[in-house]
């Protein structure tokens, strides 16, 4: 299983695409340097000059013919492998890791998730960061924590402020420690329709719920990689997922934060580095914060507000079990990939079926 999981097929392909490299330039011939001008130097000139119109022979082209088959075929294995994998380890997920020896920064800890995040991993040994712009808020969450035997700290950051995330990441680096686990969870909701949005929300809602992904990565980031060693947790929604009523602005910054993680994921992939660093985005449904003033539901039962201790816990172990992605209730990413598969007027019906979202709260 190691032989398909690891490098090991990369680096015995890349011996074939370099020899093929090599045949292909020694195809190229090089004017010889000339032993004497005149007659000489003319003669070796135009010899130089028709080298560039002698085509690959026969042997050649049937050798990178072999080696596009060969790149084929063992794509196709791979696929097929990761293919059941992925299925496996939907029946049997990966063992959760340890954090009780890592420092993770939440941002919004203050109320909501971002409070249950925080008491749930110190509950887990974690050395929690709490980071809010309601200092009252946050040091509640703290003292919590330490009510608990658990190991907090608070600092107030405004996350749109770049400066003062770097400002705070100082701070915590010299009197907790390098993160290594960042767990972006602040976020705001305004639900009116866009012509009802002022510019105000509009910007802030970018601000905070886009805009301060950027800055925290590009502060936390760096020494995670040093470090090569790093968790980074997104709360998108499932607005990041579907278009809903009421929440245009709100949806596009959620769909932006899906599009960071995916593009960040993908940049240290193929990073030479290979820096040791998972990604997990979560898409919660509606969750019981305060944020949905206005729910609106037809069944409930079946998609009814989810709870702050169950969304954290969900995230949590999303986390730990190195999930890329993490929705609540569980089924729902699964639910929309599959009805992404349907034309959209037939997804229209779904939606006008279950009757779910958010009315204005205006």
């Amino acid at each position: 299983m190691n032989l398909i999981q690891d490098d090991n097929i990369d680096n015995a392909l890349s011996v074939f695409r370099s020899e093929r490299q090599f045949l292909e330039d020694s195809q190229v011939r090089i004017p010889p340097k000339p032993a004497s001008f005149g007659k000489g130097s003319a003669n070796a000139k135009t010899e130089g000059a028709s080298s560039p119109n002698k085509r690959p022979n026969a042997g050649i082209k049937i050798y990178n013919l072999i080696i596009l088959l060969v790149d084929i075929v063992v794509m196709l294995v791979r696929w097929i492998y990761f293919t059941l994998e992925s299925i496996y380890l939907l029946v049997v997920p990966p063992k959760p890791v340890d954090v009780s020896k890592d420092v993770v920064l939440i941002t919004g800890a203050g109320h909501g998730i971002g409070r249950s995040l925080a008491q749930q991993y110190a509950a887990l040994g974690a050395t929690v960061v709490c980071v809010d712009i309601n200092d009252k808020m946050n040091q509640e969450t703290v003292a919590a924590i330490k009510q608990q035997k658990g190991n907090a700290f608070g600092y107030v950051c405004d996350v749109t402020n770049r400066e003062q995330i770097i400002e705070v990441q100082k701070t915590v680096k010299q009197q907790v420690g390098v993160v290594t686990i960042l767990v972006n969870n602040a976020g705001i909701m305004p639900t009116h329709p866009l012509f009802q949005q002022t510019e105000n929300e509009i910007r802030k809602t970018y601000e905070i719920n886009v805009m301060a992904h950027f800055w925290m990565l590009q502060t936390y980031l760096p020494d995670m990689i040093q470090k090569n060693r790093g968790f980074i947790v997104a709360l998108s929604s499932i607005a990041g997922l579907i278009g809903l009523n009421n929440l245009v602005p709100y949806c596009g910054s959620k769909y932006a934060v899906r599009g960071i993680m995916e593009s960040l994921a993908e940049e240290l992939r193929q990073d030479p580095r290979k820096p040791a660093i998972r990604f997990t985005s979560v898409y919660p449904y509606m969750v019981d914060t305060g944020l949905c003033k206005k729910p609106k539901m037809r069944f409930p039962s079946l998609m009814g507000l989810v709870k702050p201790d169950e969304a954290a816990a969900a995230i949590i172990d999303g986390q730990r079990r190195g999930l890329e992605e993490v929705s609540i209730p569980k089924y729902l990413i699964y639910l929309n990939a599959f009805v992404r598969c349907f034309p959209g007027k037939a997804a229209n019906l779904l939606r006008d079926f279950l009757d779910s979202g958010v009315e204005s709260d205006l």
